[in-house]
């Protein structure tokens, strides 16, 4: 087995303008890199449940206040959203309050793995069942295609990229919609890296909303 790569051992291949690292030609260079997404994700995800539940839920509402400062008026617009798992911001008041100003709510729905996500439709008091990693989604809701999508984040770089759980729904997702919606990557500031080494696949977020800024 080779030795881990370290990130100062890749930093060479990153372009600074775009924070995209560049094509990589080794296969075990790219191999190291997914070992060392995969070593940040367990690290980031421990590093978020041992925020106080109080102190996330304060999280949550900051970001909750940028979300609105940024969206603005959100009436007529389909608006994707999540369900919080592993300490991941916990937004479901604001979401609520996102159904009684005309928005459209929908949770998204792993069908199969390797392709798109579905977004469904959704408020509170509509029935959930239990989807992929157990996850809640819509029992029964209609199918829609967001405006926006809110997205939650393991980490995220500099360039606005996205490290996600590594299945890459997202970025499926995103890169089959056409238009894309606007999207919003939501997650705590102190989950931020230098860089995830972005891959061609990759699809950064339009912006990243955290408990500190928009």
């Amino acid at each position: 087995m080779s030795d881990y790569a370290s990130p100062p051992c890749l930093m060479h291949l990153v372009d600074p303008a775009s924070g995209r690292l560049a094509p990589i030609a080794d296969r075990q260079q790219w191999t190291d890199v997914k070992r060392w997404r995969k070593a940040e994700r367990e690290r980031l995800i421990a590093l978020r449940l041992a925020i106080p539940v109080q102190e996330r839920r304060q999280h949550a509402q900051r970001i909750a206040g940028g979300l609105d400062r940024l969206l603005g008026d959100v009436s007529g617009k389909v608006v994707a959203v999540y369900w919080p798992i592993r300490g991941e911001p916990d937004l479901l008041p604001w979401i609520e309050t996102l159904h009684t100003r005309g928005a459209t709510c929908a949770l998204p729905v792993v069908t199969e793995p390797r392709t798109p996500l579905l977004f469904r439709r959704w408020h509170r008091g509509m029935p959930l069942t239990p989807g992929v990693w157990n996850i809640p989604v819509p029992a029964d809701g209609k199918d829609v295609v967001p405006d926006i999508v809110i997205a939650p984040l393991v980490g995220f770089d500099r360039a606005r990229y996205r490290l996600g759980h590594g299945g890459g729904f997202y970025d499926r997702t995103l890169a089959s919609l056409a238009p894309r919606p606007r999207t919003v990557g939501v997650g705590y500031a102190r989950l931020a890296l230098c860089t995830i080494y972005p891959q061609p696949h990759d699809v950064p977020m339009e912006s990243i909303v955290t408990e500190e800024a928009p």
